[in-house]
């Protein structure tokens, strides 16, 4: 399924060429980016790939979007301004009508989500910060919230995670995360969603995205520099490392690349 079928950063220029978001994408010649069932953001670090997944995510108003400060460069809105100069085309449902909103469970989801998601539940105190949050989010209010974490049952229900946390790895909450998240039906922005994940959890991720864009109605864009998630997703890959976001094979990647010429340096090793 195609939600967003393309879209144009914004050409504009302003007078400081360190004004932030402007400066990431100074010198480059961007045609509008045209979306598969999968695309990929590829890049090494500072290439600009967590940047504009979250100018996306603003412009659509997606759950999970960051608001970024531009910089102390007066009291200009710079990175509100660019994402409203951008423009975007959704695409077609699959009887051939124009889709004119997406679908409520689409989401952009940071590393930094899954990151504090492992944390919240590593640390004692943060747990409880986050069980309150939860609690308060499901519309309970703060002082019910409050009483309810200090009955019985609250008790219970923290133990319970930290006891679960203790069989879990980080990379297996990770997953865990994912599986709560990802419904069908539905357009994800995902940022390095490797974080933590061990080779071969990397390759179950990435199978399973093949399986929801394809047999789920799922849209994804995806931001990673990882050859193991690169060359499993069934991918239409742009090189963010490239002047003008050139679409690429994933072999032909530099990090892929390296990967592989220091497995070949190494291959006597291996025998």
């Amino acid at each position: 399924m195609i939600y967003l079928s393309s879209f144009k950063l914004s050409d504009c220029q302003v007078s400081n060429p360190n004004i932030y978001p402007y400066n990431v994408f100074r010198g480059k010649y961007i045609e509008p980016f045209v979306f598969a069932p999968i695309t990929v953001f590829y890049g090494n670090n500072g290439s600009g790939k967590s940047t504009l997944l979250n100018i996306i995510a603003n412009s659509l108003e997606l759950k999970g979007k960051e608001y970024a400060t531009s910089n102390s460069y007066g009291i200009v809105d710079y990175c509100g301004a660019f994402s409203s100069e951008c423009s975007y085309n959704f695409g077609e449902d699959d009887f051939g009508h124009a889709i004119r909103s997406l679908p409520k469970d689409s989401r952009y989801i940071k590393s930094e989500d899954i990151l504090y998601e492992i944390k919240k539940i590593q640390q004692k105190q943060v747990l409880s910060d986050g069980m309150e949050y939860d609690c308060v989010q499901k519309g309970m209010s703060l002082s019910e919230a409050k009483h309810f974490l200090s009955s019985k049952e609250g008790r219970n229900q923290e133990a319970y995670i930290v006891f679960a946390q203790e069989k879990y790895s980080n990379g297996e909450t990770s997953l865990q995360y994912f599986e709560e998240y990802l419904h069908p039906n539905a357009l994800y922005l995902l940022d390095e969603p490797e974080v933590s994940l061990s080779p071969a959890n990397q390759v179950a991720l990435a199978e399973e995205i093949n399986k929801m864009a394809r047999l789920l109605q799922c849209q994804f864009i995806i931001a990673t520099h990882s050859p193991f998630m690169l060359g499993t997703l069934n991918a239409k890959i742009y090189n963010l490392d490239t002047k003008e976001y050139d679409i690429a094979r994933w072999s032909e990647l530099e990090n892929v690349r390296y990967f592989y010429n220091f497995f070949k340096k190494h291959e006597k090793e291996f025998e």
